[in-house]
């Protein structure tokens, strides 16, 4: 593979991670680009998830951004169901247009209102448990960690801040990726030739990315971060 495109692989891992994310659906995208077989995929997205998320998950622990509490009902139910949705084999058209447009009106909405902060909604358990499911199903079916729609929702409900949704959203995606993968495990694990090199330039690049994001980046600034972020995702899903 050309040394250029290594640079727009670490460049995604770095802008994801910079955001709490593990960087999967651009991963998917960069891989249908260059044109790799879909048997590699999924395989290839989840197991770079799994670094990278762990490694913005670390930075933004140490950050102090996590909360246990808002993390726990989300994948008491996402984690089962992404095992089960990683088995699903169904065409994806449909619910990549509609993840699409909701990531798409999730941007236009932050932009709209680029506030600092949020003030923290006490969340609904029932709701958080039907979403955590819902996110986990959709994560193993399409060969993400659920995090890229994860941190917009929290956002939008008002239960956390932009630091804390990233904060949250990184274990989500770690947890979810290795439900996903094991879910894979019954059809094999099937890997794009380079992929330990890809796991050396997205941990570098994670590292990098997950810094920025949790220590130097104003919530305002992060809030563009992540609406550009979100913005690509929308894209990828409807027109790819």
């Amino acid at each position: 593979m050309e040394w250029y495109l290594f640079l727009i692989l670490a460049l995604i891992a770095f802008l994801y991670s910079s955001v709490g994310h593990g960087g999967a659906s651009g991963y998917l995208a960069f891989m249908g680009l260059v044109g790799f077989d879909t048997l590699f995929m999924k395989s290839t997205a989840l197991t770079l998830n799994l670094f990278v998320s762990g490694i913005a998950f670390i930075l933004y622990y140490r950050g102090g951004f996590f909360r246990f509490k808002l993390l726990w009902p989300f994948v008491l139910t996402s984690i089962p169901f992404a095992f089960i949705g990683a088995q699903i084999l169904i065409d994806p058209k449909i619910y990549k247009i509609i993840l699409g447009i909701f990531l798409i009106l999730a941007t236009v909405r932050m932009l709209i209102n680029p506030k600092e902060s949020v003030p923290v909604i006490r969340f609904s358990l029932p709701l958080t448990l039907i979403i955590g499911a819902i996110l986990g199903l959709l994560s193993g079916m399409i060969g993400i960690g659920g995090g890229i729609l994860l941190t917009p929702i929290i956002i939008l409900l008002g239960w956390g801040n932009i630091k804390e949704a990233a904060a949250v959203s990184a274990p989500f995606i770690f947890l979810n990726s290795f439900s996903g993968l094991g879910g894979l495990m019954v059809n094999g694990f099937h890997f794009v030739p380079e992929i330990l090199t890809w796991i050396a330039v997205v941990v570098t690049a994670g590292l990098l990315g997950s810094y920025v994001g949790s220590r130097r980046l104003t919530t305002k600034r992060l809030r563009f971060v992540l609406a550009f972020v979100l913005s690509i995702a929308g894209f990828k899903l409807l027109f790819y």
